[in-house]
């Protein structure tokens, strides 16, 4: 369905840097890869690593330097071809919420539904059911929260009925009491309907529980494109393991295993036999504590189910299988 072929992207640094650094600076280069019928795809990677770029360039906001991007077989050109960027079937909601502040949410959500729709305010209170803004159809959008215009331009681009829709941050400005249940609402709707999705996100819990697939990038580059899960519990680097959790690499002979391992805190348990580590600091996170521990001058962190006491020595041991 979307088909990105080989895209590179540059930025003139000239525009905003002295004279004295380069005139250019790679952005986006070498991007390869393709998003099915229904796919929910996450854009997983730090801050300025080219995620909102991506977004920007698929939608047609800017020109690619090399490649192209192809929407069921026929390629998307960029602003220097349209006036208006995008496809028909394609909405993006940047981290910026196009919005109209003086009129209501429910008018905002079916600006371009039809007044000649017979079931148009059915399907504005259902949008506005799938973000959980039902309560503010009458509010005017200037009196809003950031979190509930996020919401309103959420609901907005689900009007118009895309094939594909592009998120940047969706639950960025939410609350962290209401993320899960919108994300549940919202994900699920967009399964229901058949919408593919590619949302760039630093936050895990948009990709473990929601996204099909992840796409890591780091520096402009895709560094990993693999089903969710296989990402997850196979990295292929620390980069991609930290971006899911505070991942460490394992020496090997630790281990007894053939090589350096990535191993998560919860991957490692106090036992009775192991490699020993000296305890630094206990940090608690609700059900249990996470471990800073150190050994030969290397950070080690670890979950326990109490906290322990600093300078104590423990034994650590694998809790799975991590060496085939």
């Amino acid at each position: 369905m979307l088909q990105i072929e080989q895209v590179h992207f540059t930025f003139p640094r000239s525009r905003f840097h002295n004279h004295n650094e380069k005139p250019i600076t790679k952005t986006l280069e070498g991007i390869n890869f393709n998003v099915s019928q229904g796919g929910l795809v996450a854009i997983l990677g730090e801050s300025g690593c080219g995620k909102s770029t991506l977004l920007d360039m698929i939608y047609g906001l800017l020109e690619v330097d090399q490649g192209k991007v192809i929407w069921k077989g026929e390629e998307l050109l960029g602003p220097d071809h349209h006036l208006v960027p995008g496809h028909p079937m394609m909405k993006y909601v940047p981290q910026e919420f196009d919005l109209m502040p003086y009129t209501s949410v429910a008018e905002n959500v079916g600006e371009h539904l039809s007044i000649q729709l017979d079931n148009r305010m059915d399907r504005i209170h259902e949008l506005l059911e799938v973000v959980d803004m039902s309560a503010f159809a009458g509010r005017k959008v200037s009196t809003l929260s950031g979190g509930q215009k996020q919401r309103v331009a959420i609901a907005k681009a689900l009007a118009q009925e895309p094939e594909l829709l592009l998120l940047d941050e969706p639950f960025s400005h939410i609350d962290n009491f209401r993320k899960n249940h919108l994300r549940r609402r919202l994900f699920g709707y967009l399964k229901k309907q058949g919408i593919s999705a590619m949302v760039a996100t630093h936050d895990k819990e948009d990709v473990l529980s929601f996204c099909d697939q992840v796409i890591v990038m780091r520096h402009g580059k895709i560094l990993d494109y693999r089903p969710t899960m296989q990402v997850y519990q196979n990295p292929k680097d620390l980069y991609t393991a930290q971006l899911f959790h505070e991942a460490q690499i394992i020496p090997g002979d630790w281990v007894q295993s053939p090589k350096d391992l990535i191993v998560y805190p919860y991957e490692l348990s106090v036992a009775d036999h192991g490699f020993e580590v000296v305890v630094m600091e206990s940090y608690p996170t609700g059900r249990d504590y996470l471990i800073l521990a150190q050994r030969e001058g290397l950070e080690v962190f670890f979950k326990s189910a109490r906290e322990l006491e600093k300078e104590r020595k423990v034994l650590l041991e694998l809790v799975k299988d991590k060496h085939s």
